[in-house]
């Protein structure tokens, strides 16, 4: 009988396909490229140092990782650290970058922008910048400026309202008084009494706990409690004061991580503020935890950006030109804007810096396009002023100074003058100009009607509507390519600080890859 052969070759001749020179298989119009020309004409090394450590394995070269997460952020938009480093494993243009080192884990990636990375990102994108900036002949004066919602990394539900959390400690305060004054009848015979207050503070409160627990002999350790139990009057007054301090100090947190710009916050991420976002969910206009990311656009590249924790984006003007001025040293010239930014206080900046005051402000539509409200005689702006200050009406009444008033909820110090009609009886003009009774009251301005004046000046010109236009190409196409041609709608990280270090890496990959394709679109054309 023929003896069968069982053996077998435990081989594979995979290995052998691969390239032993990575670069001849990487086309040459690849982004890697591109990438590349501008990182190595950079010292970034000064942002990296760091101490090394004394003891243990030497660190995994920043420079490396920097790379690798910068080409790996221009050519996804956002990605993740763990899909970071499965691309140093699978993607060819990633182990070129390594250049023989092994791939990092993700926790490596992690770690170095946490601790490296974040406290230089600011840097680092002036440097890039700098670097396409100076070849591409951008033009800083000209800039588009808009802002964006985005949802936080933060539960739906896990608001906290800072109005409430003051009426609750307000209504505290009120049951603390009450627990006050049965304290002080029950130990009158001590001949000892605690002042009451509208309000209090907790060290206070803390005080009087323990000299009433001295006075009364409480021992707060041994007070009885549970079904079947009875505890005596003070230990009652003893548990509902430790309640209502436990309250406080509560309400008294809550209020303390709101600050003064904030009416909320989120209890899984406390940066995060509640306002409404452009995509509901739920489609009934509720408020979702976010933070609002501010963008500066000169010739569709990213020159600054800003994360911010107001919802309006009036607060945001002034920090946003601050932040451009630092990374450029100047202000830009034409800052356009839409009516998301123009009141009082933002032109009043332009004025002091000048600048040239592009901002839409809230009726620009209304004044610019409706011409019976434009030229309305009897709008208060209207008025004609005599030569001695004094506004007249459509009917030759004069109109009086009363007062001059703060703007109600303007934090800016904004205020108005108010006039009164000397009389208005038997005025015919008196049905439409107002239907009030007495005389006319009317408040003005006249610094901010100057100022919307030369706003409309400045955006109804040739000049104006070009940057308009470009403002409505520019600043919205930037957010529509990262929001959705690369999917970013929501924040990953946690924090002021990371969603900070997130919207400076997905700005640097934009700028890096609109880089390569005006570059790529100048190759082809030549």
């Amino acid at each position: 009988m023929k003896k069968q052969n069982y053996s077998r070759e435990y081989i594979t001749t995979y290995q052998l396909k691969l390239p032993v020179e990575i670069e001849k298989i990487i086309e040459i119009s690849d982004p890697v490229y591109t990438f590349c020309e501008v990182l190595d004409s950079i010292d970034l090394y000064k942002y990296l140092v760091r101490e090394e450590n004394k003891t243990g394995r030497p660190r995994y070269d920043s420079i490396t990782l920097l790379k690798v997460i910068l080409f790996a952020f221009m050519e996804h938009g956002y990605v993740s650290t763990r899909m970071i480093e499965k691309l140093c494993k699978t993607d060819i243009r990633f182990m070129w970058l390594l250049n023989g080192n092994n791939a990092p884990s993700h926790m490596t990636i992690d770690n170095f922008m946490k601790n490296c990375l974040a406290d230089s990102i600011e840097e680092i994108f002036a440097e890039i910048n700098s670097c396409i900036f100076v070849g591409e002949h951008v033009d800083l004066n000209h800039t588009y400026i808009d802002g964006t919602k985005i949802r936080a990394n933060a539960n739906m539900y896990s608001w906290v309202w800072k109005k409430s959390s003051v009426k609750n400690r307000d209504k505290t305060f009120l049951k603390v008084t009450e627990v006050l004054e049965k304290m002080n009848f029950g130990i009158s015979v001590h001949g000892v009494k605690f002042g009451t207050r509208t309000e209090y503070a907790i060290e206070y409160l803390e005080d009087i706990l323990q000299k009433y627990v001295s006075l009364t002999g409480i021992r707060p350790n041994e007070i009885v409690r549970g079904r079947g139990h009875h505890k005596t009057q003070e230990q009652k007054y003893y548990d509902q004061l430790v309640e209502y301090i436990q309250k406080l100090k509560k309400y008294a947190e809550h209020i303390k991580i709101c600050g003064n710009d904030r009416n909320s916050y989120s209890k899984t991420d406390n940066d995060a503020t509640f306002f409404r976002v452009k995509k509901d969910y739920m489609g009934n206009g509720q408020l979702l935890p976010g933070f609002n990311v501010q963008l500066a656009i000169c010739d569709e590249y990213i020159a600054a950006f800003n994360v911010m924790q107001y919802a309006s984006d009036m607060d945001c003007f002034v920090p946003l030109m601050n932040t451009f001025r630092r990374f450029y040293g100047f202000y830009p010239k034409y800052p356009l804007a839409d009516a998301g930014y123009g009141n009082y206080h933002n032109y009043l900046f332009c004025e002091e810096h000048g600048m040239e005051k592009f901002m839409k402000f809230t009726m620009y539509e209304k004044e610019s396009k409706d011409a019976i409200y434009h030229n309305d005689p009897y709008r208060s702006v209207n008025f004609h002023i005599d030569e001695e200050g004094h506004p007249v009406c459509p009917g030759g009444k004069r109109f009086y100074y009363l007062r001059t008033a703060p703007v109600r909820g303007n934090k800016c110090g904004r205020t108005e003058e108010y006039y009164q009609c000397e009389d208005c009886s038997g005025c015919p003009h008196k049905e439409k100009c107002h239907k009030a009774t007495g005389n006319r009251i009317i408040r003005l301005n006249e610094e901010l009607t100057v100022f919307h004046r030369e706003v409309l000046n400045n955006l109804n010109c040739i000049h104006g509507a070009l940057l308009r236009m470009n403002r409505s190409i520019q600043a919205e196409g930037a957010f529509g390519t990262i929001k959705w041609n690369r999917a970013y709608t929501r924040a990953r990280r946690r924090g002021l600080n990371g969603m900070f270090l997130e919207i400076g890496l997905i700005s640097i990959g934009f700028n890096l890859h609109k880089y390569h394709l005006k570059k790529s679109a100048l190759a082809q054309a030549a």
